[in-house]
């Protein structure tokens, strides 16, 4: 790694650190700081990761600016009309698995990775998918289904071409966004749970770090 991209890592491990504590004690203006700081330092590490494939990097560097735009869509407070930023986030992350996945496609993937790696998600998102649609319906808002189900879609390809690209820290990055993720669904549509919301973003950077990372 070069200097320049060191010096990225550690400026998005400073803010990642401090979004974490921000998420913890409940400090909406410091996470509004940190939380699109670390995924744009990140952004600035893969676009100066010397040596990696040409391609492959503008489709993560595309997608990475796609999850910035979410994350701070996701940050908006709900407006007089109890509307957050929750669906143009969603847009945007989706649009962003679109890119990974163009992304693992242009440095190569084998079929039987890939063949793998859909088997894996169908096992893992399968049931997920099924308790997210039930919780939608259960609390009337059917007009989600649509969109979490193509989100689903998304991104199980980009775990899915993870795994057939073979790349140790891609396929931990793609995992990583997939539990990330799942913890968002479970606490926006089924229930609170204790400690996810530091958990959640815990495993969304160190999913980005990861996919950084396999630009290598």
């Amino acid at each position: 790694m070069s200097a320049a991209t060191v010096a990225w890592f550690a400026v998005a491990g400073g803010f990642a650190v401090g979004d974490w504590w921000a998420v913890g004690r409940d400090r909406r203006l410091l996470e509004y700081v940190c939380k699109p700081g670390a995924t744009a330092a990140l952004l600035g590490a893969a676009a100066t990761l010397p040596g990696a494939p040409g391609a492959t990097q503008t489709w993560f560097l595309v997608a990475l600016a796609l999850c910035l735009a979410g994350d701070v869509f996701l940050m908006l407070p709900e407006n007089a009309a109890g509307h957050d930023g929750f669906v143009p986030g969603l847009a945007s992350f989706l649009l962003a698995h679109v890119a990974f996945t163009l992304g693992f496609l242009a440095r190569g993937v084998t079929g039987g990775g890939v063949a793998l790696g859909a088997a894996l998600v169908l096992v893992v998102a399968s049931p997920l998918a099924v308790r997210f649609v039930r919780a939608l319906r259960r609390s009337a808002r059917r007009e989600l289904v649509g969109p979490v189900l193509a989100y689903l879609v998304a991104i199980g390809a980009t775990a899915a071409t993870a795994v057939g690209a073979g790349d140790g820290w891609g396929i931990a990055g793609a995992w990583l966004f997939v539990a990330s993720d799942a913890l968002i669904a479970e606490t926006r549509f089924v229930g609170t749970r204790r400690g996810a919301p530091v958990a959640i973003m815990v495993t969304y950077y160190l999913a980005l770090a990861g996919l950084v990372a396999s630009l290598h």
